[in-house]
């Protein structure tokens, strides 16, 4: 008999394939910034990791920023991501027949801010399947690899962390997944690059997600 879960979702690159945007974007606000910056640095080092850590990172490694220029680089960052995202955001393949056949109670929980996530929903006319459990770290204080975030979006679901399953394409959320005490599911882009960390199921194409989530609920 198959258990009744709930189904968290990370947004960039999980949902809505927007991170090769953000590094582009990124990469221009760094480099005015005087802070060496590629977009590659982006999907290698820093893949779903909070602005204020990858700024903090930068910092330390190449020196600091002004206080006022540390203050603005956010703000300007969402701005110019925010405008490119209202042109269109490309779905992740495979992830709207996915989520057409997975009939449970569904969430994204996100590093990113609210707004963006509320973007990109609308953006790639997703918004529908998750209808208002959107959560954003920002907001819930807690950002991933920290495991709160998921708890936090797990109890709004009313869900036990042991019947949650987590879908996150990045590490620290993978990391936070598991931290919480749930099942966790890696989508792996990059296969002939990074490992799908222990613990955790691997996936390869969203079209296979229903069938993973039935063997996992089993």
């Amino acid at each position: 008999m198959a258990r009744n879960v709930c189904l968290l979702f990370d947004c960039d690159g999980t949902l809505v394939d927007s991170e090769p945007l953000l590094a582009e974007v990124l990469t221009e606000i760094f480099n005015e910034l005087g802070l060496p910056f590629v977009p590659a640095d982006y999907m290698t080092r820093f893949r779903g990791t909070a602005f204020p850590t990858i700024l903090a990172t930068l910092e330390r490694e190449h020196g600091d920023i002004t206080p006022d220029a540390r203050e603005a680089a956010m703000p300007a960052m969402r701005r110019r991501l925010y405008a490119r995202m209202d042109q269109g955001v490309p779905r992740i393949a495979g992830i709207e027949s996915a989520l057409e056949r997975l009939p449970h109670p569904k969430a994204v929980a996100s590093n990113g801010p609210i707004e963006k996530i509320r973007r990109a929903m609308a953006a790639s006319a997703l918004a529908h399947h998750f209808g208002d459990h959107l959560y954003s770290a920002y907001e819930v204080g807690s950002h991933k690899p920290d495991p709160g975030l998921y708890l936090h979006a797990t109890r709004a679901l009313a869900f036990a962390p042991e019947n949650a399953i987590v879908i996150d394409d990045a590490a620290v959320g993978v990391e936070a997944g598991l931290a919480a005490g749930m099942q966790v599911i890696h989508i792996n882009h990059f296969p002939d690059q990074e490992a799908t960390p222990a613990g955790a199921h691997a996936l390869y194409h969203m079209e296979e997600l229903p069938a993973l989530v039935d063997h996992l609920t089993r």
